[in-house]
């Protein structure tokens, strides 16, 4: 097939619209439009169905835009390696995680690895659902559960538990409970047990709400019940990582704790040779390491 009736066919199926198309690839929608009939024409095959809101992909067009799809990912994973140079570490590096870890965690030490790596662009995505590495939706993923494909290459970070924490203005005001069955007169603050997170997390929350908290506060992320927390609602489940991050907590209960969550590092076996990837991997276990010596530390005074 001809490359770039391919290419033009791929920036319309991913515009929904020749215009559009069009605009990206600085063509008139004219020219767009022919290269379609053309490919269609050499196809023996309707790829879209017009309409008057844009256009739809025939079944044969789905087939070609996976495709089409896949090639394009293959082209922008080989470009960056070849961008990688040996010395220099720049371009753009997509990294996903959990909104909470990502949010509490990677974020505020970001700054530490920008000085390092200025060049380097970082399109951050938070969120719950595992995007797909192979198929390049993210270069490297921190997943709070050993990836399950077969073609990544993944390391394990750490292990973490959720803990109880609150303020101290808090617990001046509404008192410190000494057992869990005191949670009884506080407003717990947590993620919803059916919303998606660590199987661990929504263990303790199922367990102690069988305490009959006074009152709940229900967050879909642990940055929402962090900031509850930090406005003196009650007493939130989150990380225990948050003990030296956020000294503006304190632990509660500290012998109320989840099952270890593992974090993992992940990435494709194609994106091995990566600079953009072992500056970032190298940097994250490099604080993972201060931060388990800054905890010896505490614990040692």
């Amino acid at each position: 097939m001809d490359w770039d009736k391919l290419r033009i066919f791929h920036a319309v199926a991913d515009a929904g619209s020749l215009t559009h198309a069009g605009e990206r690839l600085n063509l008139s929608q004219s020219a767009v439009s022919r290269q379609i009939r053309a490919l269609e024409e050499s196809l023996g095959a309707t790829l879209f169905h017009r309409h008057a809101r844009g256009l739809i992909l025939t079944e044969q067009g789905e087939l070609l835009f996976d495709a089409t799809r896949a090639m394009t990912k293959r082209l922008e994973a080989a470009a960056a390696r070849i961008r990688d140079s040996e010395e220099e570490v720049f371009g753009e590096l997509k990294v996903t995680t959990t909104t909470g870890f990502g949010s509490l965690w990677l974020v505020p030490r970001l700054a530490k690895f920008y000085a390092q790596y200025p060049d380097l662009k970082i399109d951050l995505m938070l969120e719950e659902r595992v995007l797909d590495l192979p198929m390049r939706e993210a270069d490297v993923a921190i997943r709070m559960k050993e990836p399950s494909q077969a073609d990544l290459i993944r390391k394990r970070l750490m292990g973490v538990r959720m803990r109880l924490f609150a303020t101290p203005d808090y617990l001046r005001e509404h008192g410190t409970p000494e057992t869990p069955e005191e949670l009884s007169h506080h407003r717990l603050i947590c993620q919803n047990p059916r919303a998606p997170q660590v199987s661990a997390g929504a263990s303790l929350v199922g367990h102690l709400m069988t305490y009959q908290p006074r009152s709940t506060l229900t967050v879909n992320n642990y940055f929402g019940v962090l900031q509850g927390v930090l406005a003196r609602l009650g007493i939130g489940v989150l990380p225990e990582y948050l003990a030296l991050d956020f000294p503006e907590v304190q632990p509660v209960l500290p012998d109320v704790v989840s099952n270890e969550v593992p974090v993992f590092l992940a990435y494709p076996e194609e994106l091995r040779q990566s600079r953009r990837i072992a500056a970032f991997r190298d940097f994250v276990q490099a604080e993972i390491i201060a931060q388990r010596r800054q905890q010896r530390d505490r614990a040692a005074e």
